[in-house]
């Protein structure tokens, strides 16, 4: 509904994603806690958004995303440092459960004359928007929602599936087991600059499934991007840095206590104390001809404490390619390609070595360490006004950075609609 001639004063839209996933057979002279099964049936995720947005005031905007998931990623979303659905949640469900997992307000604040026309969309009111503006995002949210953007690889329901691709490997965001958490960000435009700060909470213990509420654990974000026109095309890039806060325990003291008793202790919490974990990704978009854009993704994280919030990676590049189907005559199908390699540090490293089990992997041991790396490729195609159907290939090397295991093989079948 519009009050003013295309300005919406409430939305809502709705979404539905079911990925089927499995992986063939492949070498595993060993096995740890966490590692990918040899075998493993065909796992399937199933979740179904409802956006709702209204508009308070001028420049004040309410988001509420209520959903319904339910399934498992392979090995319950273990076995691989870029795991292979981003569609996958680290908690998985035989039932269908409810989630409020996005509630936040959105105050728009001008600061020039000339405005724009925004779209309709989900968790987006159709209307004027500030050319120069800043705006403050204050509630529940996902911190990928507003940092570490790109147009080519960023939304496992539409483009890639890998999370080493569609977010910066390293980024190791605030977020509970469902990727969401709560805070704030500012973030000023003016013209082709963009900067953005946040203030979030990370989960009361790694990998947990309840926030840090009280913000004891929390996590400091600042981006700024720069929007351009090369040869007539238009690109971006982006510089992200954080710092995370927590109870977090170091690597050295897991492999000082291993030392002392000969065994790594599975459970970390005696060895977590306050400490400081920081880190940069850099990730740039380019449309490189009509239909054709291209992408690539480099993060590093100073790799000295257990990962806490996303997954087990301390370096990572990525690089790909979206490309639309009208090179063959059919512009609404969708091509993606991409390579991703991740790595740990030394310390890490030595850490799996002797036995430590991280937030995805851990495979007992860790004699031949080497980077994983990643090749993915996706089709996806219309089936209709509302409905997309996407058939994705990916073949990891290294899984969990384990020589000695793999390599594998992956396909994904992913029935997605919205309205």
């Amino acid at each position: 509904m519009a009050a003013d001639a295309g300005q919406e004063e409430w939305n809502w839209h709705v979404q539905a994603t079911s990925t089927t996933q499995r992986h063939g057979s492949f070498s595993s002279p060993y096995a740890g806690p966490n590692s990918l099964p040899p075998h493993e049936s065909a796992k399937e995720t199933v979740d179904a958004t409802l956006f709702l947005g209204l508009r308070l005031w001028k420049g004040g905007e309410l988001y509420l995303n209520p959903e319904l998931d339910q399934g498992y990623g392979l090995a319950n979303t273990l076995g691989a440092a870029g795991f292979t659905s981003g569609d996958a949640y680290k908690v998985g469900h035989d039932s269908v459960y409810g989630r409020l997992h996005r509630a936040f307000l959105r105050q728009t604040l001008a600061l020039g004359p000339d405005a724009g026309i925004v779209e309709a969309g989900a968790n987006q009111l159709a209307g004027a928007r500030p050319d120069e503006r800043l705006t403050l995002t204050l509630g529940k949210i996902s911190v990928v929602d507003l940092f570490d953007g790109n147009s080519y690889a960023h939304d496992p329901r539409a483009d890639f599936l890998n999370w080493a691709v569609i977010d910066s490997g390293a980024f190791d965001y605030a977020a509970d087991s469902w990727g969401f958490s709560a805070g704030a960000t500012a973030e000023w435009v003016r013209g082709d600059w963009s900067l953005r700060g946040g203030f979030y909470a990370m989960s009361k213990r790694p990998n947990g499934e309840t926030l840090d509420g009280k913000f004891g654990q929390r996590q400091w974000l600042v981006e700024a991007e720069r929007r351009f026109i090369w040869m007539g095309r238009p690109g971006a890039v982006r510089l992200l840095g954080f710092v995370t806060e927590a109870r977090m325990a170091s690597y050295v003291d897991a492999l000082n206590l291993f030392q002392a008793t000969g065994q790594m202790p599975t459970d970390l919490a005696p060895l977590r104390r306050f400490q400081r974990k920081h880190g940069v990704a850099f990730n740039a978009e380019q449309e490189v001809a009509q239909g054709v854009g291209a992408f690539v993704r480099c993060s590093w994280n100073d790799g000295r404490t257990e990962a806490y919030d996303f997954t087990d990676i301390n370096r990572s590049v990525a690089a790909g390619l979206q490309i639309k189907g009208s090179f063959w005559r059919q512009p609404e199908h969708t091509l993606g390609l991409a390579l991703a390699s991740n790595g740990l540090s030394g310390q890490a490293r030595r850490f799996f070595a002797a036995g430590g089990l991280g937030i995805l992997v851990g495979d007992g041991m860790l004699p031949h360490a080497a980077n994983e790396r990643i090749l993915e490729a996706y089709y996806k195609f219309p089936l209709g006004r509302f409905l997309s159907v996407t058939g994705d290939y990916q073949h990891l090397r290294n899984p969990a950075y384990n020589a000695d295991r793999g390599p594998v093989s992956a396909l994904a079948l992913r029935l997605h609609a919205e309205y």
